[in-house]
């Protein structure tokens, strides 16, 4: 935890002169998304509070936001914890991913798109891949999908799906080998950014479609494998 706290330190400025909650949420949402903080967490008041130089009150509505969005939980005189997913969780996160991410692509105009977001994402994917940081090869993933979603231009879409992504970062987390959850996906990314530039947002939608299916064909296994064998003990 003096790890997450020496980082969050980092992010005080971010609040400005006003701490409201919204913003405090907004910190540790991302820290959540970018996988600072893993799933059972107890996330301590007096800790990140004086990491963020906040009040307890403010830091209370940041932890009760977060719980609404799903990624917290708190548990009765055991304190606020981050959220353990379900496979049921990790179901419904991709059905929601293909509904809007899909949509997000049909949707687009005439070419050519804004697409140096997607391509950035891809840059900090080989460089994760080189250096072999595979937790890092994740976020990267991750912000390739997010750059992808405000392709819409819509401050609505981004919101839900700022959520969805943390979200997805908590399961990302119970895999155990992340390598091979990751690795293969940065040359899809790099497929569908070529496509996009092409200006076939048809096939890209098409491609995005059986990515998204076979990345939840894939997490579910490994989340399910990784959680009997938490179960049985093993």
């Amino acid at each position: 935890m003096a790890e997450q706290l020496a980082g969050l330190a980092d992010d005080r400025a971010l609040l400005g002169r006003t701490s409201t909650a919204e913003r405090v949420s907004d910190i540790l949402r991302g820290r959540i998304a970018e996988g600072y903080f893993p799933p059972g967490t107890r996330l301590s008041e007096d800790g990140i509070g004086g990491a963020l130089g906040v009040s307890r009150n403010t830091l209370r509505e940041a932890f009760r936001l977060l719980t609404h969005e799903r990624l917290l939980v708190h548990e009765l005189n055991r304190g606020v914890f981050v959220r353990v997913l379900t496979i049921e969780d990790v179901e419904d996160i991709y059905r929601t991913r293909i509904l809007v991410e899909c949509a997000v692509v049909r949707g687009l105009g005439e070419p050519p798109y804004a697409l140096d977001g997607l391509a950035e994402a891809v840059e900090e994917g080989l460089r994760a891949t080189r250096e072999g940081d595979w937790k890092t090869l994740g976020t990267a993933n991750i912000h390739f999908h997010r750059a992808l979603v405000a392709l819409a231009g819509s401050d609505r879409t981004d919101e839900l799906m700022r959520s969805v992504f943390a979200e997805l970062r908590l399961a990302f987390h119970v895999v155990d080998d992340p390598r091979r959850l990751h690795e293969p996906y940065l040359a899809r990314n790099r497929q569908i950014l070529q496509t996009l530039r092409a200006g076939d947002r048809t096939e890209a939608e098409r491609l995005l479609a059986g990515y998204l299916g076979d990345s939840l064909e894939r997490v579910v296994e490994a989340y399910r494998r990784r959680v009997g064998d938490d179960l049985t003990g093993g």
